[in-house]
């Protein structure tokens, strides 16, 4: 875990982000697809499902901050839980990295102030994209990922009784310690 030497609004809100980023990819390591897809609780969501929808989410305000198409309909937002037959967990992955290096440098250069359209959001009444600050943005995805490496944290566990820590150990190269020992397959 990268602990920042440089204390402000900026580098506090993309370390946030980068910390739930790597929990929420470290939710598939050491994971086969057919596991990775799997949704062990009631609701649907899987892995590959969460980690998909944060790959929307990011280019979402990219798209906002004129880097991608933006393309805004209802289908789209749902579909982005479900993997489609040739999302595979190696394929997702490789776009989480690739759209997660251009979503951390425009939160690393970035204007903090600057506006960008976000929404519509019809589930708390707002039917329309609204202008936000970047901040916001940035603010609402701590809360939006965190959510969901929480959820990860929940799945993973169901699948195999892995938890985030040793995920996240095991990833880093991390030795052992009087808490934590990195996750090793069974």
């Amino acid at each position: 875990m990268y602990l920042p030497q440089i204390d402000n609004e900026r580098a506090t809100l993309c370390n946030y982000l980068d910390v739930q980023l790597d929990a929420i990819r470290a939710s598939s390591y050491g994971l086969d697809d057919d596991q990775a897809r799997r949704a062990p609780r009631r609701s649907t969501l899987s892995i590959s499902g969460i980690t998909k929808h944060v790959v929307y989410c990011m280019k979402q305000s990219l798209s906002g901050a004129g880097r991608h198409e933006h393309d805004q309909p209802f289908e789209a937002f749902f579909a982005s839980f479900t993997p489609s037959d040739d999302e595979d967990i190696v394929t997702l992955l490789e776009t989480f990295d690739e759209v997660r290096g251009e979503y951390m440098r425009m939160c690393r250069d970035g204007e903090l102030d600057a506006e960008l359209p976000v929404g519509p959001m019809p589930w708390v009444g707002m039917t329309e994209a609204r202008p936000a600050k970047l901040r916001y943005l940035y603010v609402h995805h701590v809360e939006e990922f965190a959510r969901h490496a929480g959820h990860a944290d929940i799945i993973r566990e169901e699948i195999d009784g892995a938890q985030a820590a040793e995920l996240l150990a095991a990833v880093e190269g991390r030795p052992a310690n009087d808490f934590v020992t990195p996750w090793q397959a069974r």
